[in-house]
């Protein structure tokens, strides 16, 4: 049996989105509660396809908690992917697109043992120091050992090998797409472990 589209359950209202900048302006979730022997994913289907990652609720909750909140609301829907370097990264999860972007609050990283950026496809959140993680994040192209210790490592891809490709090869060295690279739509899908 796959995985199965979630929807979980959030303490708190949801963003008034009526207002054009209701991305910018989203209220911390509460922490949700994560079922035990379920594994969770974070599907994102691109311009150039889907990719899927297995999501590390167990050493990143908080990122977890905050990327499963801003999916089910349609957070990631039409945001781009708006710095991609061949053999670094390919960055998204700005509403605004300029990189300056985030939900409308920022938490702090989460740093585990035994985890690191050693291959390709990793899931991890981009920030501008301690304590300003939010809704960016980033998909490694290749190992980027530099990073452990200061972007949280969140998910691994598990599906979308040939889509990682397509967006590595639209971008520069300095991080501008050759043509617009865009999340069409995210969704949290579960099963068991």
């Amino acid at each position: 049996m796959g995985p199965e589209a979630a929807v979980l359950q959030f303490q708190g209202g949801l963003p008034d989105k009526t207002d054009p900048d209701w991305k910018s302006k989203v209220s911390e979730p509460a922490m949700m509660p994560f079922e035990a022997g379920q594994s969770y994913f974070w599907e994102l289907k691109t311009n150039h396809g889907t990719m899927t990652f297995r999501l590390f609720q167990e050493s990143a909750p908080k990122h977890v908690n905050s990327t499963v909140y801003l999916t089910q609301i349609g957070f990631y829907d039409d945001v781009l992917f708006h710095r991609v370097i061949p053999g670094f990264m390919a960055q998204g999860g700005d509403p605004t697109g300029t990189g300056r972007g985030g939900p409308g609050y920022k938490y702090d990283g989460e740093f585990a043992a035994g985890l690191s950026h050693t291959k390709p496809g990793l899931l991890s959140m981009a920030n501008a120091g301690p304590g300003t993680d939010g809704s960016q994040f980033f998909i490694t192209f290749t190992a980027t050992p530099f990073l452990d210790g200061k972007h949280t490592i969140f998910g691994e891809m598990v599906d979308g090998d040939a889509v990682l490709e397509a967006l590595e090869a639209r971008g520069s060295r300095r991080g501008t797409t050759s043509e617009v690279l865009k999340i069409v739509s995210a969704r949290i899908l579960v099963q068991p472990a």
